[in-house]
């Protein structure tokens, strides 16, 4: 029941489209009708308020960050377990990161998880977290390509959970990472062909 309840948790609250919701009330519109058709703050970005997309992104993070801080506090008995890599703090991570690509308040149509695992890795271990900000940070810089430096990110936070010792949050950041991959597929077909448009430039 535990476990559920730390699911059910994380997927309410990655599930509230704040994208759309924020972009509505800006008069902007529908975004699943333009760019990519997705919910995050890079396809806000494409309203032409930069505002509006950092909004979404920090409030993106925060409903991957506020579910698992919660359920550490609400569970912190069955986090201390040695079965914890199956306890309700990662099932609410995992929870949040699918309410936000699948809400069922969209007919499970939403974005692609970025913003929200980087709360989700804040959550989990603040270490991971960093390295994961850090990276998706560098690649953005690097490449100024959005969903390179999302891929890179969600790698880099399952590495850094091995390298620095928190064992039970890998699988779930595992099971993450090669979810949003998945949902990054099209993106990997256009960086094949050098289609991919950069952030900041002509579509």
């Amino acid at each position: 029941m535990d476990q559920f309840l730390g699911f059910l948790m994380g997927y309410l609250s990655g599930s509230i489209p704040f994208g759309l919701l924020l972009a509505m009330a800006a008069g902007k519109g529908d975004i699943r009708t333009i760019g990519s058709g997705n919910i995050g703050a890079t396809n806000v970005l494409r309203t032409g308020s930069k505002w509006l997309a950092a909004g979404t992104l920090l409030l993106d993070l925060a409903k991957g960050l506020a579910p698992v801080l919660l359920a550490k506090t609400i569970f912190a008995q069955e986090a201390a377990m040695p079965e914890a890599a199956y306890g309700p703090v990662p099932l609410a991570a995992l929870g949040a990161v699918l309410g936000h690509c699948f809400p069922i308040w969209l007919k499970f149509k939403g974005g692609k998880g970025v913003a929200t695992n980087a709360g989700v890795s804040f959550g989990l271990a603040w270490p991971v977290g960093l390295a994961y900000a850090l990276v998706w940070l560098a690649m953005l810089g690097l490449t100024r390509i959005s969903s390179v430096a999302g891929m890179s990110a969600v790698v880099a936070a399952a590495i850094a959970a091995i390298a620095l010792g928190y064992s039970a949050f890998v699988p779930v950041l595992v099971v993450i990472a090669v979810l949003i991959i998945w949902l990054h597929r099209a993106n990997i077909g256009r960086l094949l062909r050098g289609e991919e448009p950069r952030v900041g430039g002509k579509k």
